[in-house]
Formats: C-alpha cells, structure tokens, sequence
C-alpha cells in the first residue's frame, strides 16, 4: 500500500513540478517542495522497512530529486524574470 502511495506522490510531484514551470507562482512552489518531501519521506521508509537494495533505491531517489531539483530551479528562474518584467 505504501509503494502505491509513494509512486502516486512522485508523479504527482513531476506533474506538478511541470506545471509549475508553466505558471510559476510562490505558493506553488511550497506544494512542490511539500511533494518532494513528501516522496522522500515514503522512499526512505520504504526502504528502511523493507530492506530494500540502498544502492539501487538511492540511485533511483537522486534520479528523481535531480530531475524535479533541476525543473524547480529553471520554474524559479522563470518566475524572477516574469516578476523582474511585471508580470
């Protein structure tokens, strides 16, 4: 059960981190971070209660942080610039 919750809040986090690229906004960014934390917090569960394989879970969470890190990053250049502009 908790698997399927984890890959829901991962995607969900991609998603919105997609969208919030998009239409970035301050309060956005704060579900985004919530979203991350949230899937960090399940994937370090998942792996302390299952005695899952670490170097394969943390190669996949890094994947996934730097990804949605990298997506945050260029939705926070994006949203200085737009604020920079008057948008």
């Amino acid at each position: 059960m908790i698997i399927l919750l984890h890959v829901l809040i991962a995607l969900s986090s991609l998603v919105f981190t997609t969208y919030l690229y998009l239409k970035p906004s301050k309060t956005k960014f704060y579900a985004s971070y919530t979203l991350i934390g949230a899937t960090l917090a399940s994937g370090t569960y998942l792996v302390i209660s299952s005695s899952a394989p670490l170097l394969s879970s943390c190669t996949t969470g890094l994947t996934y942080l730097s990804i949605v890190t990298f997506a945050n990053l260029l939705a926070h250049r994006k949203f200085k610039l737009a604020k920079k502009a008057g948008y």
